[in-house]
């Protein structure tokens, strides 16, 4: 097929999010539609909580009432997600769906991109964008789940710290 999957976001009654989640899910496995309807997710993140001076982590709903869908809309897919029972429809003018566009899929962090880089800490690293073009430096700290990387640069004659998203920098020469 050549049109590609996007991600939509369906409108669920409140508390029914995993139930409408897994319910999709049982249906797309049994009408065969994984190529139609390719991901199904609750947006959740984790929260410490402290009650009774008890510390325990739970795992809460970042949209409660939502559930994203990543899908490519047909009339079958669309029949399937609008008929689960306690989804509401799809968000969008007369709920018709409209897609997530790519910035908003990543400031959900919905879709992961595993990183790799081809440095570590203490690796003599060349910055290759921004202001500090040129420079180069020494890895201090790698945050893949921040995006970042702190380097040390030499500058004005002493070490300067400074903070890089991970492919503003490259293995030096």
């Amino acid at each position: 097929m050549a049109e590609e999957a996007r991600w939509y976001v369906v409108q669920t009654m409140s508390g029914y999010e995993n139930k409408v989640a897994s319910d999709l899910a049982t249906m797309v496995e049994n009408r065969k539609m994984q190529d139609l309807i390719v991901d199904i997710k609750i947006p959740t993140e984790k929260v410490t909580e402290i009650k009774d001076d008890k510390t325990r982590e739970v795992e809460r709903k970042i949209f409660p009432g939502y559930v994203l869908i990543k899908m490519i809309v047909t009339n079958d897919s669309w029949f399937v997600v609008r008929n689960i029972h306690g989804c509401t429809g799809f968000v969008g003018p007369e709920s018709k769906p409209v897609p997530l566009t790519e910035d908003e899929v990543a400031a959900l962090g919905v879709d992961k991109h595993s990183v790799t880089v081809g440095y570590q800490v203490g690796d003599q690293v060349k910055i290759v964008s921004g202001p500090l073009k040129d420079f180069d430096g020494v890895v201090k700290e790698i945050h893949v789940a921040e995006n970042s990387v702190s380097v040390g640069i030499n500058a004005f004659g002493r070490e300067t710290l400074a903070e890089f998203e991970l492919d503003q920098i490259v293995l030096a020469d």
